[in-house]
């Protein structure tokens, strides 16, 4: 009974913005909290919402994770051009949904380390963060029919450009997601397989069938403008094709992969300086040295081997120069002709 009644508590996030009201519209999603240099305080999240006609409820999501600028780039710019005879249905845009850690430029929250994108279905009555997600799982996504949430590697991996859904049960849904995906036209499409999923904002979305889709744009904790310009132009793209905007799409040739089972990930053992054997986008065989890491706390040591495990392309690395045991240092995609069907 005390469960139940915590899921159905109400939610203590508002909008300043009516989501229902017609033309371009700017707020903040405002959630109190109370804090040492401010008793009575908000954590702001900024918002916009663009209503016109009929048509579907596109929800556009940035910086789920703080140190990822792609989707922010984009969503600010986008807020700050869009004109409400350019849409058909409703845009929402959130380009820093972890408002917190965005400010910071951190993967978690620095108020209370909360990881937003292992946060859901979230708590009204919980942490900063979990009040957060359930916002979004109880407000937010209910409203939706697409979900575009951007990611990049942020400080701890560097990505090849590459916009994703996952494989799902129900297969009218997947189709829909990677006809998305097809339409956001990234350099690289991908068939995705997620290592730890449980709590995600994904799964939230995909779990109340709407049509999800996602990207990793590059890492290192910045944008080029490479990045920046592949999100832009493919957010345009996505929202003319889910049919929540006018205009006509710029796509470019996308190649895919697949993610198919866990042996395209490859994790350290043993801590240490990394030197990578190979670069992003370079083919590899199973069993080819990718990386190695030197020990660091004497000299004189051999380098420790990191080798693939499958053939296929060098889709993603670890990022700073110095790995600890358990981090993943590498991930191998798998190309494929077309995308998953």
């Amino acid at each position: 009974m005390l469960q139940t009644q915590i899921q159905l508590a109400p939610s203590p996030i508002s909008a300043t913005v009516d989501f229902e009201a017609p033309g371009v519209n700017h707020g903040f999603l405002r959630l109190p909290y109370s804090r040492d240099d401010a008793a009575w305080g908000s954590v702001m999240i900024p918002l916009s919402v663009v209503n016109n006609g009929a048509g579907p409820t596109v929800l556009l999501t940035g910086a789920n994770h703080g140190d990822e600028y792609e989707g922010p780039i984009a969503l600010f710019d986008l807020a700050s051009a869009i004109r409400a005879e350019d849409v058909t249905g409703r845009i929402i845009i959130i380009p820093a949904m972890n408002h917190p850690a965005f400010l910071a430029g951190t993967r978690t929250s620095p108020i209370d380390r909360g990881n937003l994108n292992r946060s859901f279905p979230g708590r009204p009555d919980g942490t900063v963060t979990q009040k957060i997600a359930d916002y979004f799982q109880r407000v937010l996504l209910p409203m939706a029919d697409v979900v575009l949430d951007f990611h990049s590697g942020g400080k701890t991996l560097d990505f090849l450009p590459y916009c994703a859904a996952h494989i799902l049960p129900d297969k009218r849904q997947q189709e829909q997601s990677f006809d998305l995906v097809r339409a956001f036209a990234a350099p690289w499409s991908v068939r995705m397989l997620e290592i730890d999923a449980v709590g995600m904002y994904d799964t939230a979305a995909e779990d109340m069938g709407k049509v999800f889709v996602t990207t990793e744009l590059g890492g290192g904790g910045t944008a080029s403008a490479r990045t920046a310009g592949i999100a832009r132009r493919g957010l345009r793209n996505l929202l003319i094709a889910a049919g929540a905007m006018r205009g006509d799409p710029a796509p470019t040739p996308t190649q895919w992969l697949d993610m198919p089972d866990a042996d395209c990930f490859a994790f350290a053992e043993d801590g240490g300086l990394i030197e990578f054997l190979v670069d992003l986008g370079d083919p590899v065989r199973r069993d080819q040295p990718v990386a190695r890491i030197f020990p660091v706390a004497r000299t004189g040591l051999p380098a420790v081997i990191i080798r693939a495990r499958r053939d296929g392309v060098m889709m993603a690395r670890h990022f700073p120069g110095l790995v600890k045991p358990g981090d993943c240092v590498a991930v191998i995609g798998v190309e494929i002709e077309d995308e998953p069907c």
